[in-house]
């Protein structure tokens, strides 16, 4: 068991903002994990994925826990479906290519969502008409109060948009997750960008939708080793039919979406465009030219930049349309 003292975080943020963690551990087992959360039961705790969808604006006072636990392992199989096993940190661009060559149907939409599979469940991370909680039976966890082991069913799991359990309650390490998929395919159009980079194609096979959303993305999206940003930074607006309609008076070609139950949901990127803040930029922080959804940093490792631009956006975007959009990047 090994845990560290005095470490710098910035290498474990895609945003690379400076801070030191009082301690640090990677855990290699499910078993040293639960040792390290008992000998340590008065530290405030803190788990980190990849490091894609946080960052940090000052040190952290308590244990920073990166689990550490990889392999894949076939569960089982019938002629139509799979369930497959996947350690916390294992990539998840790499577990969807090995799922993709297997023939296994169900995760390809998420191709190259930089992730890593623990952090999965916890975003329910989705693009292009799916999401995490699609495919997802099983989540296996430890508890950071007991370091008990805990599974969580899919409904246990309390999956939202962009929402579950675990970020809700922050109690719980990710060890595995288990996935169902399909053995066979046919694509069903979810998303009018995806169809159009496939037009042409009349039976789009699984290697095909992975290669056309790897080329969208790669198009929309900065590569994060060139400049460090941490995906979609805002959540898209849930509207309920009054909001809906006064948000049209303003802006006419908005683009809307039937969420179900009364619910509408719009483009955050088209709020921020239409706000004057497609391209941006204050000092070492603005948004990313090709899509204003994504926060990209120019140089700065002071995380307190970003969220100052975070709250400009956030404050044009209100005054001029009555929305406040939400981060979706978690930030410490």
């Amino acid at each position: 068991m090994t845990v560290k003292d005095n470490v710098q975080l910035q290498p474990y943020n895609s945003f690379h903002t400076k801070a030191l963690a009082k301690l640090f551990c990677e855990p290699q087992s499910v078993e040293e994990l639960s040792e390290i959360v008992r000998a340590f039961p008065d530290e405030k705790k803190l788990v980190l994925g990849s490091g894609f969808n946080s960052f940090f604006t000052k040190e952290f006072d308590g244990l920073v826990i990166k689990p550490a636990i990889r392999g894949m392992h076939l569960l089982w199989e019938t002629d139509q479906f799979v369930e497959i096993e996947a350690g916390a940190a294992e990539d998840w661009d790499q577990f969807v290519a090995y799922c993709v060559e297997q023939g296994y149907a169900g995760i390809e939409n998420l191709s190259l969502i930089p992730s890593s599979v623990g952090a999965s469940p916890v975003q329910n991370i989705g693009a292009y008409g799916t999401e995490a909680k699609d495919v997802i039976t099983k989540v296996k966890t430890v508890s950071l109060q007991t370091g008990d082991y805990h599974e969580f069913s899919n409904a246990e799991c309390q999956f939202g948009y962009r929402d579950s359990i675990f970020k809700q309650t922050g109690d719980y390490v990710i060890t595995s997750v288990v996935f169902r998929l399909e053995k066979s395919f046919q694509y069903k159009e979810k998303y009018i960008d995806l169809s159009r980079e496939l037009e042409g194609i009349p039976t789009p096979t699984l290697t095909q939708v992975r290669e056309a959303i790897i080329r969208i993305r790669n198009r929309k999206l900065p590569d994060h080793r060139i400049l460090p940003n941490a995906g979609s930074f805002f959540k898209n607006p849930f509207l309920t039919e009054e909001e809906k309609d006064q948000l049209q008076q303003k802006l006419p070609d908005v683009p809307i979406y039937n969420a179900g139950e009364g619910q509408f949901k719009t483009s955050a990127a088209f709020l921020i465009d239409k706000a004057g803040y497609k391209g941006k930029r204050h000092g070492m922080v603005g948004t990313y030219t090709h899509h204003s959804l994504i926060i990209v940093n120019y140089g700065t490792e002071n995380g307190q930049e970003i969220v100052d631009f975070m709250h400009k956006v956030q404050q044009e975007v209100q005054k001029q349309f009555d929305i406040l959009l939400e981060p979706e990047v978690r930030i410490y």
